[in-house]
């Protein structure tokens, strides 16, 4: 995709206004987080028995999310660390779930506890059992409960993202006052929304190139991915519904959780990511409330800066003074 969302100049062409924050967003979440909370108890953990690591150490997880229902994780940290670690905590992008434990072994093999969350109904461990009988017209999950946002598949979601942090506080591998969240695309937008919903309870949040951020700017601008659900639903099922679809949506758009954000924060943008267009993601960053800064890959797409992404982790969070064996 090359620059049809933003120019070489891009600080002229970002959106001149953010997007229509809903009356009742904080006492919506307020609400669905003590609910969510008040069903939950303590995370189970078990090693993994047959794991072929030897210089770390893997486990299973699982914890109370949405209305008490099991959600799963893999736990992944350095053999024989003095504890507890600095705390990476890793949201999945779009249609996957966590994977394999041998899939996420970067942040635990430079020192940190890494706590990497399913995704409900996406991944294979976590199933979305919520029986809201809303009609889902298309494939995905953009639309399924967008009639109401009590209905909708993100209040359930984030919730569980937002109950991720408070397990991972209940392990003995990790340090409650160094938890970081992280995630890309919709992995990026669940961590914008956690950083929002638990403010100083973490201690950054590194969203790269991250979804559900200025959502109706998004069905409007992108060319490929999980917007277009929005706009063929609007085209052919509901095409009078817009504000009512977008009302809804409201009460999960990352530009409202960034507004409530005050851990410091790294984002990331592919200036020619046709998935989650830039303008978007300068829209969050834009009003994100907390100390900030971004890595910006001109001729990245929605991988943004791929493997440097990682190299900018791990410098950000050593300059932080979040890395293993140093003390902010």
């Amino acid at each position: 995709m090359p620059y049809t969302d933003l120019p070489p100049d891009h600080p002229a062409a970002r959106p001149a206004a953010f997007p229509e924050e809903p009356a009742d967003f904080d006492v919506f979440w307020t609400e669905t987080l003590r609910t969510a909370r008040a069903a939950g108890g303590l995370p189970e953990i078990r090693p993994v028995a047959d794991s072929p690591l030897t210089t770390l150490d893997t486990y299973d997880v699982r914890f109370a999310g949405w209305a008490g229902q099991p959600v799963a994780a893999w736990l992944v940290v350095p053999s024989e660390a003095e504890e507890p670690l600095p705390t990476v905590i890793t949201y999945i992008g779009y249609g996957g779930g966590r994977g394999q434990a041998l899939d996420h072994l970067l942040y635990a093999s430079a020192g940190y506890a890494h706590l990497v969350v399913d995704s409900r109904g996406q991944g294979h461990d976590t199933p979305d059992p919520h029986p809201d009988g809303a009609p889902h017209w298309v494939h995905g999950y953009m639309t399924r409960g967008v009639e109401s946002p009590s209905a909708h598949y993100y209040r359930r979601l984030i919730t569980d993202c937002v109950r991720a942090v408070d397990a991972a506080r209940a392990l003995r591998h990790v340090d409650p006052d160094r938890i970081v969240v992280q995630g890309a695309s919709q992995g990026g937008g669940l961590a914008l929304a956690v950083a929002g919903l638990v403010g100083d309870g973490i201690a950054g949040a590194l969203p790269d190139v991250p979804f559900l951020c200025h959502i109706r700017r998004g069905a409007e601008t992108a060319t490929e991915g999980p917007y277009t659900e929005l706009v063929d639903h609007l085209r052919h099922r509901a095409p009078y519904a817009a504000e009512q679809v977008f009302a809804t949506l409201g009460h999960f758009d990352g530009v409202h959780f960034a507004r409530r954000a005050t851990a410091p924060a790294l984002f990331s943008a592919g200036l020619m990511d046709p998935v989650c267009p830039p303008s978007t993601v300068l829209a969050a960053f834009s009003a994100y409330a907390g100390e900030k800064d971004i890595r910006e890959w001109p001729f990245g797409d929605h991988a943004g800066g791929g493997g440097a992404t990682a190299v900018e982790h791990l410098r950000w969070l050593g300059a932080r003074g979040l890395a293993p064996g140093r003390q902010p």
